[in-house]
């Protein structure tokens, strides 16, 4: 389990870095609320929930 969600984090990291030409105006958004999943996910890892 804890490699699917690993290699599902590194996939969500490389998608949303704003490399491409039509996502350049997206901002920090995706890479945003990439970071959040990965803390909050960090978090359930640190406490065992996961």
């Amino acid at each position: 389990m804890g490699t699917i969600i690993l290699i599902i984090l590194v996939l969500a990291l490389i998608g949303a870095l704003p490399t491409w030409p039509h996502s350049r105006s997206w901002g920090y958004a995706p890479s945003g609320i990439t970071g959040l999943i990965v803390v909050i996910l960090l978090i359930m890892l640190l406490t065992g929930r996961l």
